[in-house]
């Protein structure tokens, strides 16, 4: 989540599309297209992890996936980029039923990573992840926005 005092990072040329003849997605786009010769940030899965490596939100995949985002932002930042610059999701979530899956999507689609510039994503159920307890996992490719100095 950005603060106040973070500046937004400067627009981007990425053209995001929504099919007019599709069904329409639920807070995302159906396309992405981003002009060549823009960096992008290919980010490894964000976890519920804390910087001592603490699981955050044991049995909460709603906890989780705020404290993945949180992770996902601070990630992104270290690379020049933020959650606006996002152009693709994955979101994995371990359930085998559509109300889990449901949750973590309502937080994702609150959360600065869809509702300021909508981009593809997908949502995904799995029966496992990568840590004991880990419930959620988000990776994602974003625009590394030119700086004064590019």
């Amino acid at each position: 989540m950005t603060s106040d005092s973070t500046p937004a990072a400067p627009a981007t040329p990425v053209q995001r599309t929504v099919v007019p003849s599709l069904f329409p997605p639920p807070g995302y786009a159906h396309a992405a297209v981003v002009e060549a010769g823009t960096r992008l940030a290919f980010m490894a899965g964000s976890v519920p992890l804390d910087p001592d490596g603490n699981l955050i939100g044991e049995d909460d995949p709603v906890g989780q996936a705020h404290q993945v985002i949180a992770n996902l932002d601070e990630a992104l930042r270290a690379v020049g980029s933020d959650l606006s610059q996002v152009v693709a999701s994955t979101v994995y979530v371990v359930g085998d039923k559509p109300e889990a899956l449901s949750r973590v999507w309502d937080v994702v689609r609150a959360s600065q990573l869809l509702s300021e510039r909508p981009h593809t994503s997908t949502l995904l159920g799995v029966t496992v992840l990568g840590y004991p307890g880990q419930l959620v996992e988000i990776t994602v490719t974003a625009v590394v926005p030119a700086g004064p100095d590019a």
